[in-house]
């Protein structure tokens, strides 16, 4: 007799909990799936600016924050191939278009271009060169030298180093940004509160390091752009056609439904509590796949499931280290490319960064949306939402919404009219705060999804996709994996994990779900080879290949 494939529910309907009923349903698992809100995807997601849609047209396209599928990720575009999408030979994966500029935006100089994928022309040579040996962020070679020296540093270490050692010292210390100049420290220190919303004091180095050192490979070697967009408003070119793929396979999913406890007795997880049509609803199954952020599984926990296995103690001081990283969309009544890709705004008090989405969404005509006079999106990351602002001199949280509006316009105005009059108010048609940022009183916002960072001593609260509860597994960005960071990759990785542990304690008989070994710099295996050699002996880097 063939043996029953166990019941699984999944909690949580973001990138995690989708990735994870996509890999069960895809070896026969009977899964259903619970989701808090109305829309799937979670922190991926994109939301109609509702109201906004005028005489029969759609609500305008708003994202949580603009898509970033970097060249490094392998996990999440492994199963976006297997998700279908019209023609498309590899689904929506194909829906993927590479941005070939990175832009650096200041203040008090015209924006400066790079390359996010190697020179094919020779427009892209001279853009090449200009930005490796024009040196113009004002840098000393020595100071140049000395932040490549901290990345070849990471890439060349073992990584039980990386692990031992760079997980236990900030970035900020790793790269001695106090014994830098301020125009270092402008460069170098800021570019991990923008890119990742984490504070160079506080994050480790071992993250901040492998993914730095990575893109910065990934932008002067061969095959494809570091940058990669989504051609379209991320549900209509992924979410919903992923929405629409599980339910083709059996996934049951239920939306509207938050989960409000989990109950375990007797070491074992018994049913969850779940919130549905307005009636708590008991939902038992075989095994349980926790994929909730952080902060939400940390609300769940409780004594009983804390005595079961004492590593799930480490989730709520972990559920701390988690920072602000929201958008707001501005919609233009003329489109204003400004480059071809993303756009770093150097000199920001709120650390933004942008895309001008138009150019990236060919078959998307924005005349069909909203008032009918939108022709071009800026999408804008807010990544510090505690550093007083230009306008109002006060942080974004202590902001009302249209303060936000006013000063994140204001700042990319002081980015981007250096050399005349680009962004003007006389464009607005329309703009969109991220609705996870709430104002239940008029003196401070809340942030109802804010974003996991790897701080210094935190790898070790960091559990593992399995727990020592034989029916409980996670599958969130904060779970320990080879992404080591809070990103879709991250997230589907987690859940390719969980299936493995189920698939493993019920000893069943299906192919285990791939995992990938990230920020392995193989062109440097030698030197970790020997830096490997080094650890194991008590010895500190040393950065050969040999002794």
């Amino acid at each position: 007799m063939e043996k029953r494939l166990p019941k699984v529910v999944v909690l949580g309907g973001g990138v995690a909990g989708m990735s994870a009923a996509h890999e069960l349903a895809e070896r026969g698992f009977e899964v259903s799936l619970y989701e808090a809100r109305a829309t799937m995807g979670g922190k991926a997601r994109s939301m109609d600016v509702k109201g906004s849609g005028l005489e029969g047209r759609k609500d305008l396209p708003g994202e949580h924050g603009f898509r970033f599928f970097p060249k490094f990720y392998k996990h999440v575009t492994d199963t976006m191939k297997r998700i279908p999408y019209g023609d498309n030979r590899y689904g929506v994966y194909d829906n993927l278009i590479e941005g070939t500029r990175l832009g650096l935006a200041f203040d008090d100089r015209a924006m400066l271009p790079f390359l996010t994928e190697f020179p094919e022309s020779i427009g892209d040579y001279k853009v090449f060169f200009q930005s490796i040996f024009g040196n113009h962020l004002g840098l000393t070679s020595e100071e140049a030298a000395h932040y490549g020296l901290k990345l070849y540093e990471i890439a060349s270490s073992c990584k039980l180093r990386r692990y031992g050692d760079f997980q236990r010292i900030s970035w900020w210390d790793f790269i001695e940004a106090d014994k830098q100049s301020e125009q270092f420290k402008r460069i170098f220190v800021g570019l991990s509160r923008i890119l990742v919303a984490a504070k160079a004091q506080e994050a480790n180095a071992c993250t901040i390091g492998k993914v730095g050192a990575t893109l910065m490979m990934d932008m002067v070697t061969p095959n494809g752009s570091a940058d990669r967009l989504l051609n379209g408003p991320t549900n209509e070119v992924w979410i919903n056609p992923w929405y629409d793929h599980l339910e083709s396979l059996g996934v049951k999913i239920y939306r509207d439904s938050p989960v409000n406890a989990i109950h375990c007795d007797n070491g074992n997880i018994s049913s969850v509590t779940v919130l549905m049509d307005g009636q708590e609803r008991t939902i038992v199954a075989d095994c349980y796949i926790a994929a909730f952020p952080v902060e939400v599984m940390a609300g769940l926990l409780t004594d009983e499931l804390v005595q079961a296995d004492r590593l799930l103690a480490g989730i709520k001081p972990l559920s701390e280290s988690v920072e602000w990283m929201n958008g707001i969309q501005f919609y233009l009544n003329e489109d204003i490319p400004l480059i071809h890709g993303h756009i770093i705004c150097m000199d920001s008090p709120w650390a933004l960064t942008l895309v001008s989405q138009q150019q990236f969404w060919p078959d998307f005509d924005l005349a069909e949306y909203g008032n009918g006079k939108v022709k071009g999106v800026l999408s804008v990351d807010v990544s510090d939402w505690e550093r007083n602002g230009v306008l109002f001199g006060k942080p974004a949280m202590y902001c009302s919404a249209e303060e936000i509006r006013q000063e994140v316009w204001q700042q990319l105005k002081d980015h981007f009219n250096y050399e005349g009059d680009l962004l003007h108010d006389g464009l607005l048609e329309h703009w969109f705060l991220d609705e996870d940022i709430q104002f239940p009183n008029p003196h401070e916002a809340i942030n109802m999804e804010p974003l996991l960072v790897n701080k210094v001593h935190t790898w070790e609260l960091r559990p593992n996709a399995y727990t020592s509860i034989p029916n409980l597994y996670l599958a969130s960005d904060y779970v320990r994996t080879n992404t080591d960071l809070a990103t879709m990759e991250g997230a589907n990785e987690a859940a390719r994990r969980a299936v493995n542990a189920i698939i493993d304690y019920y000893k069943i008989k299906a192919d285990k779900c791939r995992i990938w070994e990230m920020y392995s710099f193989e062109l440097l295996s030698l030197w970790q080879r020997n830096d490997a050699a080094r650890w194991e002996d008590g010895l500190p880097w040393n950065g050969k290949i040999v002794g």
